[in-house]
């Protein structure tokens, strides 16, 4: 009987092996070689069309290291996640908080959940293209943004030859205005997701938590700030880490958004999209393009290694350590 067992194990590992191979294919293919290559090429100085290369060393990290463009694009991207996550953390929790207040047994709170969260389903790059279409900019204001204004008498003035010229506004030479409106497009396709998440976060805190807050008169602003806040940083940790993770591979926005560079002056070039333009563009330098691409993996381990510290829970730490 037990010979009968171990068969029956082993032909059932077997067939385990066999479902699994496809995605650990795939996974090799698509993931782990281009990694590797990538962490290869970093070390040569393969560009253009050309299939030779020589190993130069440690050379492109050092121009790495140097290169003010790099940094210029990190500190690009730094603030346009901020200015994405901030109001995205803080919008999710204030409504997944509401929306799971018992006390105000919400009606519909179903389809409202499903609403916030349709953006997520979209495309970055056809979300981009339609604000590109919204505000984009042409002698004949034919742009929505711009017609609407128009409705309101609202131009951009400006002196040509003497006289006054109304003019459409050209939204996307402003500086704050790109990268509002690409911070502003992340928020939205993302806050649904955030949401959900911190939603799923609260229906694991225990409910006797909560009753027996309730017996002791805490009203709802008390028990989400005693309770639901302090059961929600792991959650909010993961959260945090995601998104600078998602913010560090920011793209298809900017890229999309106006000339496939960072313009205006480069100031929402992200370093994805910088390490695209180094890399398939111009010069086609993809040994550099690659010590990019190095560099911002290093950047992000760095900083979801320094989160983890910073944020990590000291009174738990304390008590591992105790015993």
């Amino acid at each position: 009987m037990h010979k009968k067992i171990m068969g029956y194990e082993t032909k059932t590992n077997r067939w385990g092996y066999v479902f699994v191979a496809p995605f650990i294919m795939v996974f090799c293919i698509f993931n782990l070689w281009p990694t590797i290559n990538t962490f290869f090429l970093g070390f040569t100085d393969l560009r253009g069309l050309s299939s030779s290369y020589t190993f130069v060393g440690l050379e492109n990290f050092a121009k790495l290291i140097k290169d003010p463009y790099f940094f210029s694009a990190l500190g690009n991207t730094f603030i346009m996640w901020g200015f994405n996550f901030v109001p995205q953390l803080g919008m999710a929790l204030l409504l997944a908080v509401w929306l799971s207040d018992t006390r105000l047994n919400l009606a519909g709170k179903g389809l409202f959940r499903a609403v916030i969260y349709l953006p997520n389903l979209l495309t970055a790059a056809s979300v981009a293209l339609l604000f590109r279409s919204l505000f984009g900019y042409n002698a004949h204001v034919s742009a929505p943004a711009n017609q609407f204004l128009r409705m309101f008498g609202i131009y951009y003035m400006h002196e040509f030859q003497g006289e006054i010229i109304k003019d459409a506004f050209n939204f996307f030479r402003s500086v704050p205005f790109s990268r509002g409106l690409v911070s502003f497009i992340q928020w939205w396709i993302w806050y649904g997701h955030t949401l959900i998440i911190l939603m799923a976060g609260i229906t694991s805190i225990p409910v006797s938590l909560y009753e027996s807050a309730v017996i002791d008169g805490a009203n709802s602003r008390q028990t989400a700030w005693k309770i639901t806040l302090p059961m929600l940083r792991p959650i909010m940790l993961y959260i945090l880490v995601t998104s600078m993770i998602g913010g560090m591979q920011l793209f298809e926005i900017p890229f999309l958004l106006t000339d496939m560079q960072g313009a205006p002056d480069f100031r929402i070039r992200t370093t994805a999209l910088y390490q695209y333009n180094i890399a398939f563009q111009g010069r086609n330098d993809y040994a550099y393009g690659s010590a990019i691409s190095i560099g911002i993996f290093a950047v992000t381990i760095a900083l979801a290694l320094m989160i983890f510290f910073l944020l990590q829970d000291r009174s738990e730490l304390k008590k591992r350590r105790g015993a």
